[in-house]
């Protein structure tokens, strides 16, 4: 009785009551995010103005159609888009502390944007981005993104130690960085001023116009990733075992990278570099589905990653408060404290495979 009872448990565990619950978490958090803010608004005239919009004040129109909804739609998609970007690094490499932030990815993208945006003087200043601009700042970060990790992917195909590449990784992210610092020691007051203010991370200043371009991407990425998933399975057992399948390595990996490049770059191209979301979510989401199929944790990632987005989005709008908090610090802390858990869990970085 005492031995068949956790199989019978086991058994009739649905993956799927989760994936619900976490859409319905989703759905929740999303009108609590347009919900709250610095200016009361009733749940009644958030509607009206959603649907009904000459019903109310065009005022309350303007406010939530043109920043609160943006802003909580852009925290939808980076959460999922991160999420994901960190479980694909994580399978790929083996590597359970992979993600696009501390792998240097994040920081590939930030250089990508910051040679163009304080290397052309103040026709890219925030704010001042058209249709075009948007995407350009896009393709930057898609760019710098993509050369950091061809960087590791050719380090990880000599170094196989996970504590090795981590290193380099942050290294590259150094490097970076340093880069980064000299072109702002040589730029303007005012580029200068717009460029600190964006990597601190934000989700409120993404405007229609860069949400046109990040949505598309987003998309892009995340169906490319879903298509993966097959791959991304046969990555965990191993290449030698995948090549026994008959999967080309080379062209999956480049499909994975594409899809990681395309979903990191264009998150950090317009709301700054976002640390911890991209280690921490696929973790959590693999204990709470109790798979490591990658069909059932791309889903969970998407949906628990912006359920997480979205509740650092509220926390950081301090509610009852009209300031607001550098949404790359909530995430820091919400992160960090999982990202310990991982390591205690395991007692070392190097016994994580």
């Amino acid at each position: 009785m005492d031995q068949t009872g956790p199989a019978k448990s086991k058994r009739s565990y649905r993956p799927e009551g989760s994936l619900f619950l976490l859409a319905v978490l989703v759905v929740i958090f999303f009108v609590l995010d347009l919900f709250i803010g610095s200016y009361h608004i009733s749940l009644s005239n958030i509607l009206k103005a959603l649907f009904a919009p000459g019903q109310v004040d065009s005022q309350l129109v303007t406010i939530v159609r043109q920043f609160r909804l943006p802003k909580a739609l852009t925290a939808l998609l980076a959460g999922a888009a991160l999420s994901v970007a960190g479980l694909q690094m994580q399978t790929v490499f083996r590597n359970p502390l992979a993600g696009p932030y501390v792998l240097g990815i994040s920081s590939g993208a930030s250089l990508g944007v910051a040679l163009l945006v304080l290397g052309t003087g103040n026709l890219f200043a925030a704010g001042a981005f058209n249709i075009m601009g948007a995407w350009s700042v896009a393709g930057a970060a898609w760019i710098g993104a993509a050369i950091i990790l061809l960087l590791i992917l050719a380090v990880s195909a000599r170094v196989k130690d996970i504590m090795t590449i981590l290193i380099l990784g942050i290294l590259f992210s150094s490097a970076t960085s340093a880069i980064v610092n000299i072109m702002q020691y040589f730029s303007n007051e005012s580029m200068l001023k717009s460029f600190v203010v964006w990597t601190m991370g934000s989700l409120g200043s993404v405007t229609n116009a860069q949400l046109h371009v990040l949505l598309p991407g987003v998309l892009l990425g995340l169906f490319l990733a879903i298509i993966s998933a097959k791959l991304l399975d046969a990555f965990l057992l191993g290449e030698d075992y995948a090549r026994s399948m008959g999967m080309n390595v080379q062209l999956a990996r480049v499909l994975i990278f594409i899809s990681t490049c395309i979903l990191a770059g264009s998150i950090t191209a317009f709301c700054g570099p976002i640390g911890f979301i991209g280690i921490a979510v696929p973790h959590i989401v693999r204990m709470a589905l109790r798979t490591a199929r990658h069909q059932r944790l791309i889903p969970g990632s998407i949906l628990l990653g912006s359920v997480t987005m979205l509740f650092s989005d509220i926390i950081s709008q301090l509610p009852g408060s009209e300031s607001t908090l550098p949404i790359n610090s909530v995430t820091a802390l919400l992160g960090i404290p999982v990202v310990v858990w991982i390591i205690l869990r395991k007692k070392t970085v190097g016994a994580l495979s």
